[in-house]
């Protein structure tokens, strides 16, 4: 039986019908074509080394050589070349962090003093001044640990405050309905493009005379007022999927607003929107690409400033594929996390 298992799979979904057959015969016709010059491209006449783009113009493959002398340009941007130890710390705790926190053992009141300690550390190791570090202007951040540090920061802030507007939509306080309402259409409404123009042209504009705010801080405001507004109805979607029992079964019990929200419908509502919210995380972290219009160096800017010299140029596609990797490993790790976690939190509703 558990033999004739994958026989019966294959011929029931790959042929099972006439227009199925043709579908896997031109499907398999296609990776045949592909798959193997791929595979030659970009394994079989690679080049790996030599540290020269003549190098990889005799191998006639995919030039793998550009990541071992340009690497340090496309994950650090224009960071001191001698101070790269400092982000590529600062990266690493932020992982190994993330990692803590995706376990639920660690889903404890330290973790959010352990979030906040980073941010200082993190801070303190990217600008320096302290310590004997030589001090770093934000506007020479760049690669990975500015797009790590954008996108988390952002994340990080803009949940909290998604919850509140979203509440406050939800309020029968008109004041703070129409503030709330208002600002989410608002920001909806707008391209995050236009957001981060504004809050790196326009926002400065309103300052006192004397006062500057880093490019860095700029870009990461815009960034958490545009993804609050997109989580917040992610989060008023859950709350309105609370059947009204749930209200009634709280105001029986003599809880409190608060009181309920906290312990009865914020903790439904949250896990009913898992996928939603983990969506808006993944696009809060591809979007830090368009920070490259306030003159800051994410990690595409930086891959793109790393083929700029006219040697390694004819080797775009190499640069632009280890670029999408990096991506591609983050954006997965958060939807099979979200997956685990919608899993997880469901077992008390089987």
């Amino acid at each position: 039986m558990g033999v004739n298992r994958p026989g019966r799979w294959i011929k029931a979904n790959l042929f099972g019908s006439p227009v199925n057959t043709v579908l896997t015969v031109l499907a398999l016709a296609l990776l045949w074509q592909t798959v193997p010059p791929f595979l030659d491209w970009a394994l079989f006449s690679a080049s790996w080394g030599g540290g020269s783009p003549e190098s990889c113009r005799q191998a006639g493959g995919a030039c793998w050589t550009l990541l071992a002398e340009r690497h340090r340009l496309m994950l650090f941007g224009l960071y001191p070349y001698d101070q790269h130890w400092r982000p590529l710390l600062a990266m690493a705790l932020f992982v190994a962090l993330l990692a803590a926190s995706s376990h639920r053992r660690c889903w404890r009141p330290w973790l959010a003093l352990a979030w906040g300690a980073l941010i200082v550390v993190a801070s303190l190791l990217m600008w320096g001044g302290v310590a004997g570090l030589v001090p770093v202007e934000t506007a020479q951040w760049g690669g990975l640990p500015l797009t790590l540090v954008i996108a988390v920061l952002a994340i990080v802030v803009a949940f909290p405050f998604s919850i509140l507007l979203a509440l406050g939509r939800r309020s029968e306080l008109p004041v703070i309905k129409a503030v709330s309402v208002g600002y989410i259409e608002l920001v909806r409404g707008l391209p995050l493009v236009s957001l981060l123009f504004m809050a790196s042209v326009m926002f400065p504009l309103f300052l006192p005379e004397g006062v500057t705010i880093e490019k860095a801080l700029r870009a990461l405001v815009g960034m958490t007022l545009f993804t609050a507004a997109y989580l917040a109805e992610a989060v008023r979607g859950g709350l309105q999927a609370i059947p009204k029992g749930q209200f009634e079964a709280a105001d029986a019990l003599g809880l409190s607003y608060w009181q309920t929200m906290r312990l009865i419908i914020l903790p439904q509502a949250l896990r009913l929107v898992i996928p939603p919210i983990v969506g808006q995380f993944i696009t809060c972290f591809k979007d830090t690409s368009l920070v490259t219009i306030v003159g800051l160096y994410d990690l595409l800017a930086a891959t793109k400033a790393a083929l700029n010299d006219p040697a390694w140029r004819p080797f775009f596609v190499e640069g632009y594929l280890a670029a999408a990797l990096v991506y591609f490993c983050f954006c997965f790790f958060m939807s099979r996390y979200s997956q685990w976690l919608e899993r997880e939190v469901a077992k008390g509703t089987r």
